[in-house]
């Protein structure tokens, strides 16, 4: 009895293939099989073809259809041997049958899921699905450390997943490695089985039972061997002692040395943070009004963080840190991405359009980005992008075999393979989304925001916190005049609330009135509303980017003005006397990265002393004695010591505004 075969579903079918073929298969006349000693199943169809299932997955399978890849043949014997031998079962849109987990929930019943565990592979298991060549790569992986999420198996969902940096790995049918899915391109990356299994073996040891848990996997965290950050360090201690008025021209030379330095070593995420170093810098040579000081200031002190993240005892493990086990670029075999909706941003002259896609393989939210250059008129929703258009595909389901995505999680569609995509419209039933996309809980949510890591040592990963919240009803709107601000306040079923903001821009004129008729029903029943997750005052607030309404998604950043009806204005906001303060400093410490350290003026060390009493009188005072050690750093004229200081107060600084 082939059990591998019994127990596939049709979604894990559908995985390992693709939908449409599992539907083809269906319509097809069941093959006459027969089976070998061996396990061997053979399906001849009528006609037509033979297509034989030796042990070890469907790859191992062959067809003399001469279709290269598992084709519908394969798929068909599948289908028949699982009717032959379980009956007939629950059927999918078009009407294959399914297999026995689908069975089991077509009679009313959950399944069982399996009381296996991934990690229960060997490692020889291992070596035999994936080879030594492979098997020496993850070794190098979980020597450096990485950080992985297990989710176990469930009745609701019967196979144990694992999310890596790099990929999902999800094992479909206990103890056979023949039949694990990934979402990336067959072969290419392999060996982030091994990872899965390794994630799995940490999580049984540390946390058995938890249905859902982040594990940290191998790695020397904390030797105090250095971070390899060193000429990043250099790079920015330079940066914070001339200040970007006083950099010259070639000065760009010794960041991109930085640059091939890290991309080397493989630092994915202080890579980006120089990337990002470098754009402001250039943002200020070019009188640009992208260039912050705050930001500028964000990236220097960010640069530090993750170095001590990985060299002070009891250091995070290195790999979540620098994003050492991040590939450059990872191909995804056949995806389907769900749109969530789009952002428009202006960058001085420049546009910039990103489409915010689901995907439904590793639960995780992709960006496709595209940019222009100067106003012509032309409304953004018409703008060209992957032989579409930018309504459409922020409107869209996408299935793609060309998606490519980088380590920050932006997508592109490959150069030469554009027809390979495909897109069909979306009616916004974003239920069916992965638990850690879909928010029915906004309590939960809260929760997850507050145990996030530090931002300054986070991943750098776009869309990091964009999640689509199912909403019950809206309790009230209000428009901030002063700020051209739209608040509303939406409710989960069991009351919880969060607050729904928005800000008017140039670059998307209708955003506020396109929200506003959707809040108040309009455009039909409001269903979900997407964004990025926040805190703010203590409750959670949701930036839009996408909201499901009236059986279609809607995008407020491509709507053209107008259609509005009158709001209510909202009390003026002024920031309460913590916030306020806390910017303040913020501002006073991101001068000293604007004109640098030895630029500064005289007058700079009484508004320190004043921005330390004012922090203090808030009851503030780790932080006033940051302010104040920076202060009498520069007084004693010790630069490293000055450099270090700045560091201290700026990251307290932050990590206060982003809590509070």
């Amino acid at each position: 009895m082939r059990t591998d075969l019994l127990g596939l579903t049709t979604d894990a079918l559908a995985a390992l293939t693709n939908r449409g073929l599992v539907k083809r298969a269906g319509k097809e006349a069941a093959p006459d099989l027969r089976a070998d000693a061996d396990g061997t199943v053979h399906g001849h169809f009528a006609g037509g073809p033979t297509a034989s299932l030796p042990s070890g997955g469907l790859d191992a399978a062959r067809c003399t259809c001469g279709a290269t890849g598992v084709c519908r043949h394969v798929v068909g014997v599948v289908l028949a041997y699982q009717h032959q031998h379980a009956g007939p079962a629950a059927e999918i849109a078009d009407g294959p049958p399914a297999g026995t987990g689908d069975q089991a929930q077509a009679e009313g019943r959950d399944p069982e899921p399996p009381a296996w565990s991934p990690g229960q592979v060997s490692d020889d298991e291992l070596t035999a699905r994936i080879g030594a060549r492979l098997m020496t790569a993850a070794r190098r992986t979980e020597k450096t450390g990485y950080t992985a999420r297990v989710r176990r198996a469930t009745a609701t969902d019967p196979a144990p997943q694992v999310e890596l940096a790099t990929a999902t790995v999800r094992f479909l049918i206990p103890g056979d490695l023949g039949f694990v899915h990934t979402d990336v391109v067959a072969g290419s990356r392999d060996d982030v089985i091994a990872l899965a299994v390794w994630a799995f073996r940490v999580a049984d040891e540390l946390h058995p039972g938890m249905r859902e848990v982040r594990v940290d996997v191998g790695g020397e965290a904390g030797t105090g061997a250095g971070s390899g950050l060193e000429r990043a360090l250099g790079l920015a201690g330079t940066v914070l002692r001339e200040g970007a008025a006083h950099l010259g021209q070639g000065f760009e030379a010794t960041i991109a040395d930085v640059q091939r330095h890290l991309d080397a070593a493989g630092s994915r995420w202080p890579l980006l943070a120089v990337g990002d170093l470098a754009e402001q810098l250039a943002a200020y040579r070019d009188r640009s009004a992208h260039y912050r000081p705050e930001l500028l200031a964000s990236h220097l002190a960010e640069l530090h963080a993750r170095h001590r993240a990985v060299t002070r005892p009891g250091a995070t493990l290195r790999s979540s840190v620098l994003g050492t086990t991040e590939a450059a670029e990872t191909p995804l075999r056949r995806a389907r991405l769900e749109s969530l909706g789009c952002r428009i941003r202006s960058l001085g002259d420049r546009r910039i359009a990103e489409i915010y896609l689901a995907h439904s393989d590793s639960a995780m939210v992709l960006v496709l980005r595209r940019e222009w250059d100067g106003d012509d008129g032309a409304a953004p929703a018409w703008r060209r992008i992957a032989g579409s258009t930018l309504a459409v595909l922020a409107t869209g389901n996408l299935v793609t075999e060309s998606a490519v995505r980088s380590a920050s999680r932006t997508v592109r569609l490959a150069t030469g393979r554009i027809s390979k995509t495909t897109v069909s419209p979306s009616r916004g039933d974003w239920g069916e989304l992965s638990p850690s996309l879909l928010v029915t809980d906004l309590a939960a949510l809260g929760r997850e925001l507050d145990a996030l890591t530090l931002r300054p040592i986070r991943p750098r990963v776009e869309a990091e916190l964009v999640r689509v919240v199912a909403v019950s009803h809206v309790v009230a709107m209000t428009y901030a005049a002063g700020d051209q601000r739209l608040d509303a306040l939406i409710a989960d079923q069991a009351g919880n609330t969060a607050t729904v903001t928005a800000t008017h821009t140039g670059a998307a004129p209708g955003r506020l009135d396109s929200l506003a008729s959707v809040l108040a029903g309009e455009e039909g029943e409001l269903r979900f509303v997407s964004g990025v997750a926040g805190r703010t005052a203590g409750g959670v607030v949701i930036d839009p980017i996408g909201l499901a309404a009236g059986g279609r998604v809607v995008v407020p950043d491509l709507q053209p003005a107008g259609g509005s009806g009158p709001l209510a204005v909202a009390e003026v906001d002024q920031h309460g006397p913590l916030t306020s303060v806390l910017i303040d400093t913020r501002g006073l410490l991101a001068e000293a990265a604007h004109h640098g350290l030895s630029h500064l003026p005289p007058t700079y060390d009484a508004r320190l002393d004043t921005a330390a009493r004012r922090l203090t009188t808030l009851g503030l005072h780790r932080i006033a004695q940051a302010v104040t050690a920076f202060a009498a750093a520069r007084f004693q004229d010790s630069g490293e010591a000055v450099e270090q200081t700045w560091i201290d107060a700026y990251l307290r600084l932050e990590v206060a505004l982003d809590m509070t």
